[in-house]
């Protein structure tokens, strides 16, 4: 049997093409012991759908890549 290939493909357009986005930030909070505050950097990151722009968390892909190897495994 040759190679299958699928791809995760954009729910709005049926894209396959994606480019990554950054967000990065910082969280300021108190603690108990002290006045000041305290920060934790943060940084999300993102797919962008190069068609329509739609965004997609890794969560998101990697549970429709396990949607695809379930449906291969059915067939």
């Amino acid at each position: 049997m040759g190679d299958i290939l699928d791809f995760f493909v954009c729910d709005g357009c049926s894209n396959v093409d994606f480019e990554p986005v950054f967000k990065f930030g910082l969280r300021f909070h108190g603690v108990n012991f002290s006045e000041e505050l305290i920060y934790d950097e943060i940084v999300e990151e993102r797919y962008r759908c190069t068609k329509c722009h739609k965004d997609f968390s890794r969560k998101e892909i990697e549970e429709g890549l396990a949607e695809l190897r379930k449906m291969r495994k059915r067939d």
